[in-house]
């Protein structure tokens, strides 16, 4: 049960298929729900809600609990710093990690982490780089996630586009996204792996409106500290990239505001 439950985060699982499918008695698979709440919870793995009456059952909502985030960010905040992630222009090289199963299910558990109490109907990025966060995240929400392109192609059929000013380089770029990939007053969470002036997450917000949909929460994996205006400004942020020299090719990571919006003004957990 648990392994069924894992794998289907956000459904809710009525006891009568629960005792058909291991035929059992409910009351059985009642108290063996119980000992698995207790585990979720005390594991930091998750909530299990239990729902009584003919039409209830047991529905799971990952989760994950404040020293494993903590654990995670400082473990990505020191990745982050090696000198061999600076590339020209001073981004930083992500790829490597963003390929990874593990950071990227620990990724998705994080961002999802945010939203336990909110209505979310899909996750949004654009492509490429985020597509595998989006992916994470969806799969741990139990929600569709749509990839907006920067250019068209025929497979995607009818298309909406908007032109957006890249927060960085000032530029107009533009976005396009399927007639059928979002339905019309959809709640959306955008996520993407990198911001610096926000134009391309606000050229995401500006297309969420064209669905006339809801924008529930932004959240990327690093943003680049920025001097400019940025054009976005309620966000979340797992690492925050502070100081590039290029000249000595250093790199200077903090923890982004996620924990400070997650689990509030703590002192951070001993992560060792």
């Amino acid at each position: 049960m648990t392994n069924y439950l894992l794998e289907r985060p956000h459904t809710l699982i009525s006891l009568t298929y629960f005792a058909k499918r291991y035929e059992s008695a409910k009351s059985s698979i009642s108290e063996d729900l119980s000992i698995i709440k207790r585990t979720f919870k005390a594991r930091g793995i998750g909530i299990l809600e239990t729902i009584p009456g003919a039409a209830g059952g047991a529905r799971f909502i990952p989760s994950i609990d404040e020293q494993e985030a903590r654990s995670f960010i400082a473990q990505m905040t020191e990745k982050l710093s090696e000198k061999d992630r600076l590339l020209p222009g001073g981004y930083v090289y992500l790829s490597d990690l963003l390929g990874r199963p593990d950071v990227l299910r620990q990724v998705g558990r994080v961002i999802a982490r945010q939203y336990l109490d909110k209505q979310i109907d899909a996750v949004m990025t654009v492509a490429t780089k985020g597509v595998p966060i989006a992916q994470s995240v969806s799969n741990y929400l139990n929600v569709p996630f749509v990839i907006l392109r920067r250019d068209s192609k025929i497979t995607e059929g009818s298309t909406v586009s908007v032109n957006y000013v890249s927060g960085s380089s000032e530029r107009i770029e533009k976005m396009e996204l399927s007639k059928r990939s979002l339905k019309r007053g959809s709640h959306v969470l955008v996520v993407d792996d990198f911001m610096k002036g926000g134009g391309t997450v606000n050229g995401m917000k500006s297309m969420i409106e064209e669905f006339e949909s809801e924008l529930v929460g932004i959240t990327v994996f690093a943003e680049a500290a920025f001097e400019g205006h940025r054009m976005i400004d309620d966000y979340t942020s797992l690492l925050k990239v502070d100081k590039v020299n290029t000249l000595n090719k250093t790199i200077e990571v903090s923890a982004g505001n996620y924990l400070e919006r997650v689990f509030g003004e703590n002192e951070p957990a001993n992560t060792k």
